[in-house]
């Protein structure tokens, strides 16, 4: 295509899309629907020609949204909020996922008549639930503090994760690896090796590095180092033929550990809207309204399916975790549609297969358009219809849930164990980092030393199996010292669980016995693990080999304490960016509280003093009718020092106060007029 005609294409989406966002936001509807919209109305299978020269050069563009949209969501991840959800944002998500992505495969070969393929495809569609939508809809309606509401993120949050991993492996399906346990094994295997991987090194040196580009102040330098790693990763899990979205998440769950992330944030959402608003302009140009009426029953039966059963399957859900009926209710009719997950897989099919015969992204377009337009209707009936549904329980099972939810309570407490429990939990789990790093250095390898190299040196050619298995095996003998480290830590809290505290001499033989098995057990598996790799990585040349075996003596003399030194810091790096979000919010107590308002922009935070005239003084929240006068929401309050996170609508205002809030400059404005300060500064 030539660049007139390209350009050409690219100023009409922009426009239509300009135009769209503009008419949506002044309708307060969703800027996602009138993408799509706008792109049915541009497609050729609505006028039977095309506005746009070529529409596949658009739908090019548009997977540059997909890595936008999912970096933005990792962004957007907040490991302290979830953490506060796990227990039952985790245990719902799965439930859902694997429910629905069975429920999706079901439908498709038993009632639609498809083949394994779309059918697998379909279950990944309808599994997940809209994140983006959800923040939009549910910010909108003001319901940012109701109890619930932090549930229904924390879950959405964990199903696009494990979405993510989902559509890495429907990618080998479509790739036609099949699904046998063979090939799934060796599909979640390199998955699971690769997301660790990805996340530890992240960890340990991305946040560093952009703190200190940071603090030069540079946005431009900010912004093109952080989005050269995001299409670094990415390319990286597209040539292990996972998908692009799996690259970019992570990139942006790296980067919510930094304490540039909402700085990252504004200066990335430009971009994300640009190329998002192409993403679901393309997403429309695929839809044929002939075929949507023509599978209406299919997208009805469909939609049914997921508001149902998604439904169902999250209530259920949040009680086993220990709910109340009302906050279960209200997680189940939250998440009871499907969005931008579904358009991705969707699209992923129709690109990845060019089957045109099965309609799966029609039916599958059509039920995310119908279930997001459903979904503030559902989400408003929620509340009258959990108070109705507990309201009318009997008393009987009341009690039974109060006692469940006691029980899981004192399960939850009692599980956090002992100290040397804790100990050996931490120790286990940094053994496996090691050696999962292990594995992914070692097919990194593998890989390098099979592939071609004359173009960029002969003499590299020539030599590119002594290089990488150098670079391997001097990778192995600098993790020798932390695992050496980490296994007498083991050796340590075992004997301490095993033996006990006591001095007997039966006691002290034992306890070094444990100590030693524990040594001498984790050094033969890393030694194990070197030697299969090198069986086959290692040139045949004894003369190499004798330089290779040189080279390690020396490292392993010399380096000891180096490599020891940078495990701890590594390690340090590793937990303050796992902790990161929680040192934030020590350090900005004025900062939102639920994942989908992390990212909003400082300008938006204002603090305003509660003066002793005010007339608010003695009025609640509710009284004031504070959102619905103003347009502002109220998200913290320090009262003599102290901190209240999130106060509900019954939160009475007294003299002093300090009102966190976030709104524009008009609202803060109408927030000062109705708490009676004269002149703020913010």
């Amino acid at each position: 295509m030539s660049e007139l005609a390209f350009f050409q294409d690219l100023a009409i989406l922009m426009a239509v899309a300009g135009f769209v966002a503009a008419a949506f936001d002044r309708l307060k509807w969703p800027k996602v629907l009138g993408y799509i919209f706008a792109g049915i109305l541009l497609s050729r299978n609505t006028w039977g020609g095309a506005f746009l020269v070529d529409e596949t050069s658009v739908q090019t563009i548009g997977q540059l949204g997909i890595v936008f949209l999912m970096f933005s969501l990792g962004l957007g991840f907040s490991t302290g909020d979830l953490k506060s959800v796990k227990g039952v944002a985790m245990p719902v998500a799965l439930l859902d996922v694997v429910i629905m992505t069975w429920t999706g495969y079901t439908v498709g070969t038993r009632v639609l008549g498809w083949s394994t393929v779309p059918s697998l495809f379909l279950g990944a569609a309808i599994c997940d639930s809209a994140t983006t939508l959800l923040a939009k809809i549910i910010g909108e309606m003001r319901w940012n503090d109701r109890p619930f509401v932090k549930f229904v993120m924390g879950t959405s949050v964990c199903e696009d994760i494990l979405c993510v991993g989902l559509i890495a492996l429907i990618t080998g399906v479509a790739n036609g690896k099949g699904m046998d346990v063979s090939s799934l094994a060796l599909s979640l295997g390199g998955l699971g090796i690769f997301f660790l991987a990805t996340l530890v090194a992240g960890f340990a040196l991305v946040p560093r590095l952009l703190k200190s580009v940071a603090k030069r102040g540079d946005d431009e330098a900010l912004l093109l180092t952080v989005l050269g790693f995001c299409f670094f990763v990415s390319y990286i899990a597209f040539k292990f033929e996972f998908s692009l979205a799996l690259g970019a998440f992570l990139v942006g769950v790296i980067g919510s550990t930094s304490d540039v992330r909402y700085r990252l944030n504004r200066l990335a959402e430009p971009l994300k809207s640009m190329f998002a608003a192409v993403f679901f302009v393309s997403i429309g140009l695929l839809v044929n309204p002939a075929e949507c009426l023509r599978h209406a029953p299919e997208i009805l039966m469909l939609s049914g399916v997921v508001i149902l059963g998604k439904f169902l399957n999250c209530t259920f859900g949040a009680l086993l975790c220990g709910q109340r009926i009302k906050t279960a209710v209200q997680l189940g009719l939250g998440l009871a549609q499907i969005g931008e997950f579904a358009f991705m897989v969707a699209l992923l099919y129709a690109v990845s297969t060019g089957d045109s015969a099965t309609p799966i992204y029609q039916i599958v377009v059509a039920v995310s358009i119908l279930t997001t337009l459903v979904n503030p209707v559902l989400l408003r009936f929620s509340e009258p219809f959990g108070d109705f549904l507990e309201s009318q329980c009997p008393v009987r099972v009341k009690r039974i849930l109060e006692g469940y939810r006691e029980a899981i309570e004192r399960y939850t407490e009692n599980s956090k164990g002992s100290a040397a429990s804790r100990e050996i939990r931490s120790a286990v789990l940094f053994l496996v980092i090691f050696f999962v790093l292990d594995f992914a250095v070692a097919i990194s390898c593998t890989m390098l030393s099979q592939r071609g190299w004359g173009n960029v040196s002969e003499f590299f050619e020539l030599h590119k199996r002594f290089v990488f298995a150098l670079v391997f095996n001097l990778f192995m003998v600098a993790v020798l010292a932390p695992i050496v480290k980490i296994s007498r830590s083991l050796g340590e809290a075992l004997s301490d669980v095993i033996v006990g505290a006591g001095d007997a001499n039966w006691q002290f033989a034992l306890r070094h016995a444990v100590k030693l098995f524990a040594l001498v057990a984790i050094v033969l598996l890393w030694f194990a693990q070197m030697t299969m790799v090198n069986v086959s990585l290692v040139p045949q040349d004894r003369t190499m080999q004798i330089a290779i075996a040189i080279i390690l003596v020396v490292a392993l003399a010399f380096g000891w304490r180096f490599f020891s030194r940078a495990f701890a810091a590594a390690s340090r790096r590793i937990k303050e960016a796992i902790t990161a979000d929680e040192h934030l919010r020590h350090e900005r107590p004025d900062l939102p509280e639920n994942p989908f308002v992390l990212t909003e922009p400082a300008e938006l935070i204002h603090r305003v003093h509660v003066p002793e005239t005010s007339p608010a003084i003695g009025s609640s929240i509710a009284q004031l009718n504070i959102r619905a006068k103003t347009g502002a929401s109220v998200f913290r309050v320090i009262r003599a020092g102290k901190l209240h996170r999130n106060p509900g609508p019954g939160w009475v205002f007294a003299p002093n106060d300090l009102v966190l809030a976030y709104g524009d400059h008009v609202q803060i404005a109408a927030l000062k007029d109705l708490l009676g300060v004269v002149s703020e500064t913010n």
